[in-house]
């Protein structure tokens, strides 16, 4: 049964690749699994239908039969554990790979999500100037630490997996804050990422939904 995926209708990124989506149709490009998308607004996100399957009402959900998912994280992971190629076949490295998929969600994502909401929303505060340098910090300090680990190898833990299709994701997200470029290491690593043919497809995909959007009727 071909998989259904949900994805913003009209996507806050315009088109950049960066809403959350994005990581399930990579990982379905990478194991070369068709899937179906259903556009969801923002108002229909929030409505019961959508939050049967979403409880907080965000995107993307997963459908596949009777299996009915939520989160990127879980969705990536589901992906990679019934079809081969996003997970080791080896029990320790396997281990490995979902422990990095983890710290790409629970330790790499948040600081960078906070400085990002920050800038949208806290611009106007008063203790927004003051606020700024700290919350860039703490992204610095991530950066640093995963620059240092990755250090000259091509993907985190031998061969491409799930674990750096979450990361590169989540690197992403710094796009355009000039963050990133201070780490010419992760800034290759993001950049060979985005070079898979699988990459390419899925954010073609995504980025036809926003010109769909945008065109006049």
């Amino acid at each position: 049964m071909t998989p259904i995926i949900t994805a913003f209708e009209r996507s806050p990124d315009r088109g950049r690749g960066l809403a959350r989506d994005m990581r399930v149709r990579w990982a379905l490009e990478e194991v070369d699994q068709p899937y179906d998308v259903r556009l969801v607004s923002f108002r229909e996100m929030k409505k019961p239908a959508h939050r049967k399957l979403h409880p907080f009402g965000q995107i993307p959900t997963y459908e596949e039969g009777d299996l009915a998912l939520f989160e990127s994280g879980a969705i990536v992971l589901h992906i990679a554990e019934r079809h081969s190629g996003l997970l080791p076949e080896d029990a320790n490295a396997r281990a490995r790979a979902i422990a990095w998929m983890f710290a790409a969600l629970n330790t790499v994502e948040p600081p960078i999500v906070e400085l990002s909401m920050a800038k949208i929303l806290e611009r106007e505060k008063s203790w927004y100037e003051e606020r700024l340098p700290m919350l860039e910090d703490r992204v610095h300090v991530r950066l640093g630490e995963l620059s240092d680990r990755l250090d000259d190898a091509e993907w985190l833990d031998g061969a491409f997996s799930a674990a750096d299709l979450m990361m590169v994701t989540v690197l992403r997200r710094l796009d355009g804050s000039g963050l990133l470029e201070k780490y010419p290491t992760l800034c290759a690593y993001v950049a060979r990422g985005k070079a898979r043919p699988a990459y390419q497809r899925a954010f073609a995909d995504q980025l036809a939904v926003f010109t769909a959007a945008k065109s006049p009727d």
